[in-house]
C-alpha cells in the first residue's frame, strides 16, 4: 500500500503529463488576485469575470479605486458576483487593514513570513482558509496549497482522506505529498488532452515569478479543479477518461 502522500505526487504527475501547466492565476495584477480570491467565493468563476470587468471599466479594481469609491456604488458594481453587500464591505476592510497595518503597500505585506501574513489575513471579516490561501498563493506567491471543494471530493473518493478532515490537515498532506521528489515508478502519458489542458489562458499573473514549490502548489489546484469540471461531478461522476481512473480504488469504481 502507498502512502496518502505518494498517491497524490502521482496524481500531479499524472494530471501534469496529461494536461500540463494550468496558468492560474488569471490576473493582470497581484491586487485583481486578492478581489478575485474575495469575489469568487460561493459563486461561479464566470460571475466574478463580469464583476471584475465592471470594476475595469470603472476604474476602480486598484486600492485608489476601492479606498475612494462609496461603498453604495462598489456594491453595485460587483452584484454579479452575489453576495455584493458582503463582499463588498470586505473589500473596504482588507483596503483599511492594508493602509493601517502596512501603509498600503503589497509588497511590505507579502514580505512578512508565511504563517504570520496567514493569521493575519484569517482575523479578517470573511476570510476563510481557502481565501486566505488563494491570497497568499496567487497573489504573494506564497507557497501554500488551496484545499478547495474539487481537492475533497477527489482525495474523498480515492480514500485518501476522511470526510470529517479539517481544512488543515488536507492543506498539509497535500503540501508534505508535493514537496516530496518525482515518483520514479511514474510512466509519463504520450498526449496531452488538448480539449481542455489550460483552465485558463496565460496572463501576467500566472506567468509571476515563483518557487518551484509555489509553482507545483499553483498548478496542482488548477489540475484538480480540471479533474472536477470534467470528471469529478458531485454525482455521476465520469471516470472512464479520467487520467485518475487507474489510482481510484475498486469499491469506488
Amino acid at each position: 500500500m502507498q502512502s496518502p502522500e505518494t498517491q497524490i505526487r502521482l496524481y500531479y504527475e499524472t494530471l501534469h503529463a496529461a494536461w500540463g501547466p494550468q496558468h492560474w492565476w488569471p490576473a493582470s495584477s497581484t491586487f485583481e488576485v486578492i478581489v478575485g480570491a474575495y469575489l469568487t467565493q460561493n459563486t461561479s468563476w464566470t460571475n466574478v469575470e463580469i464583476a471584475l470587468r465592471r470594476m475595469r471599466r470603472a476604474h476602480v479594481l486598484s486600492l485608489r479605486g476601492i479606498r475612494g469609491i462609496s461603498l453604495q456604488r462598489l456594491e453595485t458594481l460587483i452584484r454579479p458576483a452575489g453576495y455584493y453587500r458582503q463582499k463588498a464591505a470586505r473589500l473596504k476592510t482588507l483596503v483599511a487593514f492594508l493602509d493601517q497595518k502596512y501603509g498600503g503597500s503589497l509588497q511590505k505585506m507579502f514580505a512578512q513570513p508565511t504563517t504570520l501574513l496567514r493569521e493575519e489575513l484569517l482575523a479578517l471579516n470573511g476570510v476563510g482558509p481557502e481565501t486566505a490561501d488563494s491570497i497568499l498563493l496567487y497573489a504573494g506567491q506564497h507557497p501554500v496549497f488551496v484545499v478547495d471543494a474539487y481537492t475533497r471530493r477527489i482525495l474523498e473518493r480515492h480514500g485518501l482522506v476522511a470526510v470529517q478532515a479539517k481544512y488543515d490537515e488536507v492543506r498539509h498532506l497535500c503540501e508534505r505529498a508535493l514537496s516530496s521528489p518525482p515518483q520514479p515508478q511514474f510512466q509519463k502519458l504520450e498526449t496531452r488532452n488538448q480539449a481542455f489542458a489550460f483552465a485558463h489562458a496565460p496572463s501576467r499573473m500566472s506567468r509571476a515569478k515563483r518557487s518551484d514549490l509555489a509553482q507545483t502548489f499553483n498548478d496542482m489546484h488548477g489540475l484538480i479543479v480540471n479533474v472536477g469540471k470534467h470528471h469529478c461531478f458531485k454525482s455521476n461522476p465520469a471516470c472512464e477518461n479520467c487520467p485518475l481512473r487507474t489510482y481510484l480504488p475498486k469499491s469506488a469504481l
